[in-house]
């Protein structure tokens, strides 16, 4: 069940050099087209598929990567902008199970993702040196998160999420 649930592995984080950097920001910016990619390949019925026992389905996992990626921008601009903000946690689980997640074709998701992570990419390539060490609050792990960390994790989470993506596809 591990991996399903972590195809690529559970997040960890190691400081990035500047090539590793540069591979979290090209995981950000390729996501919107390499999810368009694979969803155009979904039939109707493995949009409803769940990758694993009790996890979410395709359609659920597509529109949890746009309101994961809008908060993630949010935070970034967040962070170079004040000091040490806290950033405001969100139940994805709740917002998972929301009318618009099940509802909302895919392509609404799609079209999200795509602006804002152009926006978010020509965001990313312009940090230099320290402001990459500028940290905000995350009251839910009750610690500082650097932007390094935060890039690392949502290019986890990008991987993460395509391959559940790439699981419901290979069933079938």
């Amino acid at each position: 069940m591990e991996n399903l649930q972590y195809p690529v592995g559970r997040f960890s984080y190691n400081p990035p050099n500047e090539a590793q950097r540069q591979v979290h920001i090209e995981t950000i910016r390729n996501l919107p087209w390499q999810l368009r990619e694979l969803s155009a390949g979904l039939s109707a019925a493995q949009l409803e598929q769940p990758y694993r026992p009790g996890g979410w389905t395709a359609r659920q996992v597509i529109h949890h990567l746009a309101d994961s990626h809008l908060n993630a921008y949010i935070r970034f601009k967040l962070i170079l902008t004040e000091d040490k903000p806290t950033i405001k946690p969100y139940d994805e689980k709740a917002w998972a199970e929301l009318a618009d997640t099940f509802q909302a074709p895919i392509e609404a998701s799609l079209e999200i993702l795509e602006g804002v992570h152009a926006r978010w990419t020509t965001l990313l390539e312009n940090i230099r040196g320290e402001q990459w060490r500028r940290t905000g609050f995350h009251p839910e792990h009750q610690r500082e998160i650097s932007l390094l960390e935060f890039l690392a994790l949502y290019s986890w989470h990008s991987r993460h999420h395509l391959q559940h993506i790439r699981i419901i596809m290979e069933k079938g």
